[in-house]
């Protein structure tokens, strides 16, 4: 690319004694010749301190063995291959012994002899030239002294999860998200973390990654949450020191193009636009609830941001936050499968090009408790009404109460579990939607997914309930269904028998939550964040210590029905918000008989209770949502 050489060489046959191994160049310009020794010293150095690509190091004896089979053509020439191996052993079967050598070479073992000959007290540089040389503080210049330092990466945390597994997961995960947004810029971390996942390098473009990664059945994503931010990405050990050369790149080095810059804002405006508020009535209420529930709070405004905000954001205010938080003491290098020692001394070396920083563990205010049941309507021409309920609970991970509340969420609804209790009252008995799930942990994209993703770690989360479309006219009559059932288990609690049943499936569950090595490495990752042991063991052993009284006392303590934010995406807003205050009866019309018990439960459900103020409902058109400030 630099056209600095006219020719690069190498020169090392098969030979019985030693021999000098010669790296060699022509320059084209005297002004270039110490740095083209340079970039040859800093090449042997290289090999000195990282292990060589598996797949490069198969391709090099590939070019050897064919280089070989392709060059017997005549007599002569087979003659003039075969005589000098003859000549060592008297046997034509040497040349077959020394290329079985060949194909037993290693990365590691190639790397144990770069550090045993490529040295300085080894090295003689000959420099030939016909007009006067550079002045140069050293005409032989150093190998040694252009090995990184083994301190280098003493500020990066690194979890390493070595099994025998050929494919290896990457989760690099700073501890910085969409609450650092400063006022004004909300998306900024959304932002920034795209420019870098799909961005181009300073050695390469967005193109050119795309086709690097292609053969390798690999990519580069990120996740962007309030407190965390997380890239990942997988490939198989052949082609570790490959895939990891892109990557690294768009990390520690990005590209800062104003052309991709261009492409990745206008995405984003479009995943809130059209992705979400146009295309997804589900999740947009569920997003709509956080921002009500976090309103003027850190957590306040989606991970994604707000259009206005991201429109004004440029590429200055994208290099300024990953200056400020893609940092050492911010980072985590997770790595999982049969990785090599030396490449993650390689990748801690090389994350410590980042800046040192402080870590950037955020001091948040105790969220707000809804006053009474505000709802927020959000006007959409739709065919069906999408819920979304929730309040602030003071359980995370670390809670004494978590596990115990963990299993109430899942007796009462478990994500798409057709056996969860909510699920059974609203949509089996009665047929009316699709699904109704209870969370007590921030959960996106559930809709196109069953289980939860890692690295969504908050100090501070919510009780949710989710009630999936309903048919607009029995928008009402869900919501006090909802409530009614909720009541329902805070004054009775769970049974015995329920209480069993949920927690064996539990003990179960847990190991489908992390089922493979990536969920696994994401995991170990959130209980470093949470301060509790391994996953998986913790939460059995919690549960196996658990009572009913242990489950029905935390649900007595941490839910309740007086204080509720509720979000509907609804058409026909206004109705239904009349409804809502006047307190109407909400009877509910089936195609279909139902049984005598279920119908006197309806006449108890449709006149249950709802103290909705006036002053407490508002009403949004969707257009507005995530448009400007906060969705209120």
């Amino acid at each position: 690319k630099e056209q600095k050489v006219q020719e690069l060489w190498s020169y090392f046959p098969d030979r019985k004694d030693p021999m000098l191994l010669t790296v060699a160049a022509q320059v084209k310009d005297p002004a270039d010749v110490w740095y083209v020794r340079d970039q040859i010293q800093q090449t042997l150095a290289d090999l000195r301190a990282d292990a060589v690509a598996a797949k490069r190091l198969n391709d090099i004896k590939s070019n050897l063995r064919y280089g070989l089979a392709n060059s017997l053509q005549d007599s002569e020439t087979i003659a003039s291959i075969v005589a000098p191996y003859v000549a060592l052993t008297r046997e034509v079967e040497t040349i077959n012994r020394v290329y079985g050598l060949y194909a037993s070479v290693t990365p590691e073992l190639l790397q144990e002899k770069a550090n045993t000959y490529f040295t300085d007290n080894r090295m003689v540089v000959v420099t030939l030239a016909d007009e006067a040389l550079p002045a140069v503080d050293s005409k032989t210049g150093s190998v040694d002294a252009r090995m990184p330092e083994e301190t280098a990466a003493a500020e990066v945390e690194t979890l390493v999860m070595q099994n025998s597994s050929p494919v290896i997961n990457f989760r690099l995960l700073f501890n910085a998200g969409a609450a650092n947004d400063p006022a004004g810029k909300e998306g900024l971390a959304e932002l920034t973390a795209r420019m870098i996942a799909n961005g181009g390098s300073q050695a390469m473009s967005y193109e050119e990654i795309q086709q690097k990664l292609f053969p390798l059945a690999a990519g580069f994503g990120a996740q962007v949450d309030k407190e965390m931010t997380v890239f990942g990405g997988a490939t198989h050990r052949d082609n570790l020191q490959a895939y990891y050369d892109v990557i690294s790149g768009q990390l520690l080095s990005p590209g800062w193009r104003q052309a991709d810059f261009e492409r990745v804002k206008s995405q984003l405006v479009n995943d809130i636009r059209v992705n979400l508020r146009g295309n997804n009535e589900e999740e947009l209420g569920k997003e709509v609830l956080y921002e009500q529930i976090y309103e003027s709070h850190p957590y306040g405004h989606l991970n994604l941001g707000h259009v206005e905000a991201i429109e004004v954001l440029t590429l200055a205010d994208v290099q300024a936050f990953y200056r400020d938080h893609y940092t050492q003491a911010n980072l985590i290098l997770g790595l999982a499968g049969d990785v090599p020692d030396a490449f993650v001394q390689k990748v801690k070396r090389d994350a410590a090009t980042l800046p040192v920083g402080t870590l950037s563990r955020l001091a948040l205010p105790t969220p707000e408790m809804p006053d009474g049941l505000e709802v927020t309507l959000v006007e959409k021409n739709t065919r069906a009404a999408a819920l979304s309920i929730g309040f602030p609970i003071e359980v995370n991970r670390a809670h004494e109460d978590f596990a115990a509340l963990w299993l109430a969420r899942s007796y009462f609804g478990e994500h798409r579990s057709s056996n969860s209790y909510l699920y059974q009252r609203l949509r089996a008995l009665r047929g009316m939607n699709y699904g109704d799930y209870a969370y007590i942990e921030y959960f996106p994209r559930g809709m196109f997914q069953f289980h939860p993703d890692p690295n969504l770690g908050r100090q501070q989360q919510i009780f949710q309930l989710w009630i999936r479309p309903v048919r607009p006219e029995q928008a009402h009559f869900a919501l006090r269904a909802t409530l009614y059932e909720l009541d329902r288990l805070i004054e009775e609690g769970m049974t015995e028998e329920a209480f069993e049943a949920t927690r064996n499936f539990l003990l179960k569950f847990v190991n489908v939550l992390t089922k493979s090595q990536d969920q696994q490495l994401g995991y170990a990752l959130d209980s470093r964040y949470y301060g509790i042991p391994n996953f998986n063991e913790y939460i059995r052993e919690e549960l196996r210590s658990l009572t009913l009284e242990d489950v029905n006392a935390a649900i007595r303590a941490h839910l309740q029905t007086e204080n509720m934010e509720i979000v509907f995406i609804a058409p026909e807003a206004e109705a239904l918000a009349e409804k809502l205050v006047s307190n109407e009866a909400s009877p509910i019309t089936y195609d279909a008989p139902k049984p005598d018990d279920v119908m006197a439960e309806d006449g108890i459900i449709q006149s249950y209770r709802l103290d909705i103020k006036l002053e407490k409902v508002k009403i949004i058109p969707v257009e507005e949502v995530f448009e400007n400030g906060q969705a209120s």
